[in-house]
Formats: C-alpha cells, structure tokens, sequence
C-alpha cells in the first residue's frame, strides 16, 4: 500500500508539534533500555569493530531520535572502556518519511555533538534517509477496529500488518550483518482479539468526538466512514509468527511492559499545565495524527481545536474510571549467520 505523504507528525514549532509532545515517547525508549544494553553488550563483549553503523527506523523530529541514539551509544561506550578500548567512529542513520522534519531533529544535532567531543567519543556521522519500508473494509462510525467491526475490516488490518512488518523484517535482514542486533518497542496488545480495549482504545475515544461533531452537521458523515487510522497493536505471538515466517532472526528476548498513557501521571511536581490527564494525552495524539487529520477532512484550526477540546474531556471521563495504558512489546533480535 503506497503510504500517503500527510502520514508523518506534526513538525514546526508550534504548541502541537511532535518535538514538544513526546515525552510519552520518551518514557517507552527509557523502558528499553535494559534490553538495548543487553543486546549491545552480547554484541560487543568479544568483537571490537572500528566503526559501528546505528539506525533508528520512524525517527520522527525532535529531541527522541538523538535520545535514542545517545542510549545505544553510552551502552557501547560502557562495553569498549570498561575493556580497555578506543571509542569508535560512529554513523547514525535517521529514517523516517520523507514528509518528516528532520530540519528539527538536525537542530540538536550542533550541541549533541559537541557533548560526545568533550567526553572523548567518536567521531560520529550523522544520515538523514528519508523514505518509507512500508507501502484498509467499510468500518462505518469508527476510524479503528472496535468489538462492532466487521469480520473483514479486522481481517484487512491483521493482513497489513503481515505484509508491511514481513517487508520490514526482508529489508533490515538484508541490511545487517550476521550477528548484527536489532531492537525495537511497538505499540501492541495482551489479548488476541484485535479488537480489544488493550490494543489502543484511544481511537476509539478520538471517534466518540468526531462523532458528536457528525451529529451536529458539523463533519459529513460519509467522510468518517471512510477515515482509517493506519494502525495495528499486534499481539506477542502475532510477532512471533511473523518473525518465525520470516527465518532470518534468532529472537534473543521478548517482553511486554506497560505504559499510562498519561506520561506525567507519575512525575513529580509537575506544573500547572500538566495536572490535566486528558489535556496530556490529546496533545502527543493531535501531534501525532494532526495531519492526517486536516488532509481527509480538511479542518481548519478553529474545528482542530474543537475536536481535541471535545477529545480531552472524553479521555477524562474514561481515564478517572477505567485502566488506561499503553501494551508495549520490546523485541530484540540477532541476524542468523
């Protein structure tokens, strides 16, 4: 499927833009890091390259794509030192689409690379890679899957899904070398049932405020029925399956882990702004889906605005009553010789 050029994040600078909206995020990367050290150090406890190659595939803009990087480089710089090795050269490629602000994340990148000089790491090389290794069933008044739809618009995500994450595992088996480590963290769910609230309710939610706007003739109802969120929260032996099919990766460690959907809700003195659950969860939300958004309805800021306004105080009632967090499965896996 080819993938449309409104499905990328809100850039920019504004108060709805992905960098300032993200410390969800965040939150999942900082979750994986045992296992992205685990993997770097197996990788590197007996071969000490001169250069390593480190990719983040769905970068995105903002400070997180070099947060991640900065995650796996420290790992390997704990391993070399502790063994009484030189740092290596390092080439870090960001990926995302092409409709990506790399212009953000290229911001941070000045003072990033002044902190790894001062501490007498690298050299480090920096790769924007712009592009896309991924190219939906009638779904009336929803724009996910829910329990209400139909057999073949559940059966239309799950075959997406196995095309576009085979094509993912084809491409980076080509890429890396025997040995080589892959970790990732997705989004995905405990049941089976894909339509289950554990998968990612939160459309759901976002459909209840559009929804209501359809009602007061504000939004045309035929355009919701055919909106899709591009999204699917596999399970654990939905992974598996597809990387067992696949045949090029030995699993190394699976896990599953949880994540509020309110990133502040454990923080500590936080401000003001962020005491509110559902203002926090609208705004990575509007960041996320913004322009997908305005491209099928053609909303202006005011209806934007409305929408999200509608959205926060839904996720509230939903969130004071209800469990309200993220399944995420962190895979890390080694390229079979």
């Amino acid at each position: 499927m080819e993938v449309v050029p409104e499905l990328h994040m809100n850039g920019g600078t504004g108060e709805n833009n992905y960098a300032q909206n993200s410390f969800l995020q965040q939150k999942v990367i900082f979750a994986a890091k045992p296992i992205i050290e685990r993997a770097v150090t197996n990788l590197y406890c007996s071969s000490f390259p001169e250069s390593i190659a480190i990719a983040d595939f769905g970068c995105s803009s903002g400070p997180n794509a070099l947060f991640s990087v900065s995650e796996i480089i420290r790992a390997v710089e704990t391993n070399y030192r502790k063994l009484g090795h030189q740092s290596p050269e390092y080439h870090v490629f960001l990926n995302d689409l092409p409709s990506n602000d790399f212009n953000t994340t290229f911001r941070y990148l000045p003072s990033f690379q002044e902190k790894l000089k001062e501490q007498s790491i690298g050299p480090c090389f920096f790769y924007g890679i712009p592009g896309s290794f991924y190219g939906l069933g009638s779904n009336d008044g929803k724009i996910y899957m829910s329990s209400t739809s139909p057999p073949s618009v559940l059966k239309a995500y799950y075959a997406q899904f196995q095309r576009d994450f085979s094509t993912f595992l084809k491409c980076r088996s080509q890429e890396l070398i025997s040995g080589g480590r892959m970790v990732w963290t997705i989004v995905g769910r405990r049941s089976e049932d894909p339509s289950s609230t554990d998968g990612c309710y939160l459309w759901e939610l976002l459909a209840i405020a559009l929804t209501r706007l359809v009602l007061e003739g504000v939004i045309n109802k035929e355009k919701l029925d055919s909106f899709n969120v591009p999204y699917f929260t596999p399970s654990m032996s939905e992974v598996i399956s597809e990387i067992e099919k696949d045949g090029s990766f030995l699993i190394d460690q699976i896990e599953l882990s949880e994540q509020h959907w309110n990133p502040y809700h454990d923080e500590p003195n936080i401000s003001e702004a962020f005491k509110n659950p559902g203002y926090n969860v609208a705004k990575y939300v509007r960041a996320g889906i913004e322009p997908l958004i305005i491209s099928h309805f053609g909303f202006d800021k005011a209806i934007m605005d409305e929408v999200f306004d509608r959205y926060k105080e839904i996720l509230n009632e939903y969130m004071a009553k209800e469990k309200s967090e993220f399944v995420n499965l962190t895979v890390s896996v080694i390229k079979k010789e």
